[in-house]
């Protein structure tokens, strides 16, 4: 049993070509639930704070990223570049997510 709250971002996600309600069904058709909040540290000490099970953006500022990937690992969550090759911080695609569902997350993210 799931029951799973996501942030991901507005649009088309540029890695997958699906937009972000067609990877919340894929991740968890029957449970999960697409929230659009606006500010990626907040979203990410979401996921900290347990609110948020997961988040993904594309192309975000350093300056919009660096509390949250800092508050998220401290916490024990797990966050990585979306892509799972880059650097985060330089590129700004970023993938989060307890450890519980990290690793089946960051598998529909990624394609």
């Amino acid at each position: 049993h799931l029951d799973t709250l996501l942030r991901g971002a507005e649009g088309v996600d540029v890695l997958t070509t699906r937009g972000p309600a067609d990877i919340v069904h894929l991740f968890c058709p029957d449970r999960a639930t697409l929230d659009a909040q606006g500010a990626a540290a907040l979203d990410m000490a979401y996921v900290a704070a347990g609110r948020y099970e997961g988040f993904w953006e594309r192309r975000l500022n350093i300056w919009d990223i660096a509390a949250g990937v800092i508050i998220l690992r401290e916490a024990g969550g797990m966050v990585q570049p979306s892509s799972g090759r880059d650097d985060l911080l330089e590129t700004g695609d970023v993938l989060a997510a307890n450890e519980v569902i990290f690793d089946s997350f960051a598998k529909v993210i990624r394609g």
